[in-house]
């Protein structure tokens, strides 16, 4: 995580659990976008990181694993976000020879409550 600039500033932190790799945000005032609300763009850079972490995890991190470029995001926000710790954890959904789509969901204290979801597409960089 402290390799990533975007990481940093966001103040993330990571755990494994059974199914993964779950991203932690915790809150700061510099996150806040309308009134007691998080920033939409918190979150979805909370949801592209922990995309891109569980793609890692699962590619693993052998010399031979390519590397991932983001082609695109779509972010779907279901509810408001409040000004508390979220959390973001995801699954991949498709692992092809370039192509990889993964899916990832955020939430705040209830995990079957997600405050929004994330669809991503990436492209995997064989050299």
């Amino acid at each position: 995580m402290s390799s990533l600039p975007y990481a940093r500033t966001l103040g993330l932190s990571y755990r494994r659990d059974a199914d993964g790799i779950v991203i932690i945000m915790p809150f700061s005032k510099d996150l806040i976008g309308a009134p007691n609300r998080l920033h939409g763009g918190t979150v979805a850079g909370l949801l592209e990181i922990a995309s891109i972490a569980q793609l890692v995890h699962v590619l693993g991190r052998e010399e031979t694993a390519p590397g991932v470029k983001p082609i695109n995001v779509t972010v779907d926000y279901l509810r408001a976000a409040a000004c508390e710790t979220t959390y973001a954890a995801a699954i991949v959904t498709r692992m092809g020879r370039r192509i990889a789509n993964v899916r990832a969901e955020a939430w705040q204290g209830d995990r079957a409550a997600p405050v929004a979801a994330a669809h991503m597409n990436v492209m995997l960089v064989r050299e």
